[in-house]
């Protein structure tokens, strides 16, 4: 799998970009619980906090600043919380707040957006569906992440006219659908089915025609051994809802990855509890994948447990420490059995006493 190069050193480098809304009050939770658990496992973490989104052009005029972008691209990961609000949004399209993430993707190089989604057994009774569907839910989207409608061109607004390209190479397929066959062996030696369904439109777009013809050769030619099925997106969308747990790894292109996993987030009670890890041949970018909300920045009251898992995620797929990353999730899993919840969970725990109570059942 896609992923950067384990420390070579006891130290390692990471840069916090804290961003909009409820990302600084966020990554105010995840960063100690990091710092801890890499502390456990004998590294030193080198910590630098930038501004980016909104936060960058306050600071220099650019949602990436140039001081950001080159720090970023000499860690050895990279922690996020959340970009945009709604005062920026009269900016030119290229100094928006979402601008610097879409940047920073490619400065990265992170072509596959890793998103996984379980069901706690402590919030089956929370999720709007019924618990029937939901027992049994483990899946992992694998996003293409740096092609597709969000970077194609042209694109513009011309009159009464406007446009967008999607585009994709068969080596930039190539490379993501590699990531998803390569974690379905390795989900399959953990006891999960180790498949993955491929989702297109391929009925409808020649991109996805492509995307199909590309995935099913290297399914015949190197993962013969990883059931692979295909997948319209608008019926994939139905059985994200109706069958959920029939899913294991999901690999889809840019778009469709981004809107599929928001629905996902249905499954597992709130959008605050979804980590992403963000994949290539550099640092990683490890951020939660719901957006700044500033409706409730400021208020104490913003769920960092998505925050909190993108941490695991960038201890075990960057610094290499898998067992510190799983002390951390069964931190968080403890929590919530114990009946602790944020108010997007129906709770009253604020974002920093979710922040304790993590550390303390971290600690035990």
């Amino acid at each position: 799998m896609a992923q950067h190069s384990p420390p070579s050193r006891l130290t390692a480098r990471v840069v916090c970009l804290p961003g909009d809304g409820v990302g600084p009050e966020i990554i105010d939770v995840a960063r100690p619980l990091l710092v801890s658990a890499a502390n456990r496992a004998g590294i030193t973490l080198e910590l630098l906090e930038l501004p980016i989104g909104g936060a960058g052009y306050d600071a220099d005029g650019d949602p990436l600043p140039a001081s950001t972008e080159a720090a970023c691209r000499a860690a050895d990961a990279v922690l996020l919380g959340a970009v945009g609000a709604p005062r920026y949004d009269a900016l030119p399209p290229a100094l928006r707040p979402e601008q610097g993430l879409l940047r920073l993707r490619r400065a990265l190089g992170v072509f596959a957006n890793l998103r996984p989604v379980k069901v706690y057994p402590s919030l089956v009774d929370r999720a709007p569906l019924k618990a029937s569907l939901l027992e049994g839910t483990d899946l992992v989207v694998v996003r293409e992440l740096l092609s597709g409608l969000y970077f194609g061109e042209p694109r513009g607004i011309e009159g009464d006219r406007a446009f967008n390209t999607m585009a994709y190479e068969k080596s930039e397929i190539l490379r993501v659908a590699e990531v998803a066959f390569e974690l379905a062996r390795t989900r399959r030696e953990a006891g999960r089915p180790g498949q993955v369904t491929s989702v297109d439109k391929a009925n409808v777009l020649e991109v996805s025609r492509l995307w199909r013809e590309v995935v099913s050769e290297l399914q015949r030619t190197r993962y013969p051994d990883v059931p692979l099925t295909h997948q319209y997106v608008d019926s994939a969308a139905m059985d994200l809802i109706r069958r959920p747990a029939s899913f294991d790894v999901v690999l889809t292109e840019n778009l469709f990855g981004d809107i599929l996993t928001d629905e996902a987030a249905v499954l597992a009670g709130s959008i605050g509890l979804l980590p992403s890890a963000s994949l290539g041949a550099g640092p990683g970018l490890y951020e939660p994948i719901h957006g700044s909300a500033p409706d409730i920045a400021g208020r104490g009251v913003a769920n960092p447990i998505g925050a909190v898992l993108s941490a695991a995620s960038l201890l075990r797929l960057s610094l290499h420490l898998p067992a510190e990353a799983a002390r951390l999730e069964a931190a968080v899993e403890a929590v919530l059995e114990a009946g602790h919840f944020t108010a997007d969970l129906g709770g009253d725990v604020s974002t920093a006493q979710m922040g304790e109570l993590i550390c303390r059942a971290l600690n035990d």
